[in-house]
């Protein structure tokens, strides 16, 4: 008596780009159980489901079989869900392994069983079923192998159908040993149940096969990134129904621009072709939060973790804006100095902390936070960390919507913490966007397949950072490319200064194991990790690798667009000073550089000194 479902659009998503172009959908090209390779639905009947058409949902002989053989070893190797209740549970955009939810799979096994014959559920299963992050069969098809589901081959077949139990294990892009033993697991499988011989199966299985992964026209290796953050980020809105099957299907509109996205993978395909390093990159728009382009990894087809959403990686000195930020907020002025060397901090209990300076190199003078920003200064950063006190960057951080806990030590001025990119993101909008609060979001719109909107961002502007304060920290960190600050060191980004077209704030961190960059303009903000997912120590050339990959992605992007920078407040003025001592400049004074104070702050002939009081430290 319960309603009949509507399968062939039940759990089915449509995403659009910001163009409201159709960039990906996963039963977009849903096809005909008759036009499929009879091959592929033998191969899943075999290995998925023997009994499908016995059976009237549940397979009970093989639920008390796979328990018993649980028991034995003494943790679930095997499992007993039908093709129906995977189907079911397909339907459902959540996979939470609740009794309630049990309950509500069976029953929806037990109404599509009713409802519809067996060929209409396996029709519909082929056509949903995850391939590695491609849904449906003929999707999956044209993906790795560049033609109909119809054409399939038995090699090409019984690889397919070994993917849907683990994507992640099985997918022969992402671990083709894994998967050749599952194909063989198909073969004999599909042997034992008379739909070929031995000699098809071993000629089957001795078949080389190449994979296309051909998913888009653009043969983009990381669009499939954004596709999954998407679909991620669908999971975590709670205006959208709990199952597909009560919206009838979902169109999503994103905020993708595929030329960003474009940018991005031929970026990374120039830098990272020839290399065991990973990467994740953000491209969004500071003035709203909208996310443009990801890489989540180099190749998607090689590895689908990804690192824009699911990774948390230590992010060195890009902490270090936060903690400046906090300094301004406190007294502290782009020329108050501390004196860079080397230098032992002694804490009860006689606890010490020694942090160094990137290769060893000090100023062995005093020098502004200017220059320490510039050269990313470490003895600089503790000394400005300890003297406002461990808790104040933890609590600016999670003022500008850093959520990973963060304990206060000494080496969190250093970026010793692990943070999820997104998140960093989202405290540097904060910067980018002018002083207000930005959530960085991949979606703009959800509605129904009958253009009801379910869901759509709003962009509620909240100011929380001082727009005089956030300025003038926008100008320190564009004098990271400065040559005027070239000095006893050299700015950061000073290796990429000549592919610099524009102005921009720009801050770079490195550990043993990671570097990031976190750069903007008005106009746009990039973020960029590379690293081993293993933590492999990496090397000084792959922070060039990735300063050079920021920078060209951010000049690409921007090509076309005028100069752009941020109006500066009238309770901001600029003076000319040495940007090393902070002395006001003088007709003799070389690499004269303006820098931003607040009135009544600014440095003048008479008043050049600190007015910071020294930190007492062990030397």
């Amino acid at each position: 008596m319960s309603p009949k479902l509507s399968i062939n659009s039940a759990n089915g998503y449509y995403l659009y780009d910001k163009d409201k172009n159709l960039f990906t959908g996963n039963n977009n090209e849903w096809i005909n159980l008759d036009n499929i390779s009879t091959d592929l639905v033998n191969a899943t009947l075999a290995i998925e489901d023997k009994n499908f058409y016995k059976h009237m949902g549940f397979d009970y002989l093989r639920i008390v079989k796979a328990f018993g053989t649980n028991i034995v070893s003494g943790k679930t190797v095997q499992g007993a869900s039908t093709i129906t209740q995977q189907y079911a549970k397909n339907l459902f955009l959540d996979f939470d392994k609740k009794w309630s939810r049990k309950i509500e799979e069976a029953w929806l096994t037990i109404r599509l069983e009713v409802h519809y014959s067996k060929d209409e559920i396996l029709e519909g299963y082929l056509n949903t079923i995850n391939y590695g992050g491609v849904y449906g069969i003929e999707n999956a098809s044209k993906y790795y192998f560049n033609k109909s589901s119809k054409d399939l081959t038995l090699a090409e077949a019984s690889m397919l159908a070994g993917i849907p139990k683990s994507p992640a294990n099985y997918a022969p892009t992402v671990n083709e040993k894994n998967a050749k033993k599952r194909q063989r697991l198909i073969l004999n499988a599909m042997v034992d149940r008379g739909y070929i011989t031995d000699k098809e199966a071993d000629e089957a299985y001795d078949t080389e096969l190449e994979y296309l992964g051909i998913e888009n026209e653009n043969n983009s290796s990381t669009l499939m990134y954004y596709q999954d953050a998407v679909i991620k980020e669908l999971k975590s809105l709670k205006q959208i129904p709990s199952s597909f099957l009560k919206t009838g299907g979902l169109k999503i509109y994103t905020s993708l621009d595929l030329e960003a996205q474009n940018i991005i993978d031929s970026t990374i395909k120039k830098h990272m072709e020839d290399t065991k390093l990973e990467t994740a990159i953000v491209v969004m728009n500071p003035k709203n939060g909208e996310i443009l382009g990801i890489a989540g990894g180099k190749d998607y087809n090689k590895s689908q973790f990804n690192r824009v959403t699911d990774s948390k990686r230590q992010v060195g000195s890009t902490m270090k804006p936060f903690l400046y930020y906090s300094a301004l907020e406190n007294g502290f002025t782009s020329t108050t100095t501390f004196t860079s060397e080397k230098t032992t901090f002694t804490f009860s209990g006689n606890k010490t902390y020694s942090p160094k300076n990137y290769n060893d190199v000090y100023a062995n003078k005093p020098i502004t936070l200017a220059a320490a920003l510039s050269y990313s200064d470490n003895v600089f950063a503790v000394k400005t960390h300890l003297f406002l006190g461990e808790k104040e960057l933890v609590d600016f951080s999670k003022r500008v919507g850093i959520t990973s806990n963060l304990e206060e030590l000494p080496s969190l001025a250093l970026g010793t913490e692990e943070i999820n990119i997104l998140e960093m993101m989202e405290g540097y909008s904060t910067f980018a966007s002018g002083g207000y609060k930005i959530e960085p979001h991949f979606i703009t719109k959800v509605e129904d397949m009958n253009g009801n909107v379910l869901y759509k961002y709003k962009n509620e502007e909240e100011l929380i950072l001082n727009k005089n304060t956030t300025f003038i920290l926008n100008e320190l960190l564009s004098n990271c490319y400065n040559k005027n600050l070239i000095d006893y060191n050299y700015p950061t980004c000073f290796n990429i200064a000549p592919k610099i077209t524009k102005k921009y704030s720009i801050k770079t961190g490195t550990t043993d194991t990671d570097h990031l960059i976190f750069g903007y303009n008005p106009d746009l903000l990039i973020g960029g990790w590379i690293g081993y997912d293993d933590n492999t120590n990496t090397v000084d050339k792959d922070g060039t690798t990735l300063k050079n990959m920021w920078v060209e992605i951010m000049e690409s992007y921007l090509k076309e667009k005028e100069e752009s920078w941020y109006e500066q407040p009238n309770n901001v003025v600029g003076v000319l000073v040495n940007p090393i001592t902070g002395e006001a400049a003088t007709k003799d004074t070389k690499n004269s550089t303006i820098m931003y104070y607040i009135k009544g702050t600014e440095p003048n002939a008479s008043d050049i000194e600190s007015t910071i009081p020294t930190i007492k430290v062990e030397e």
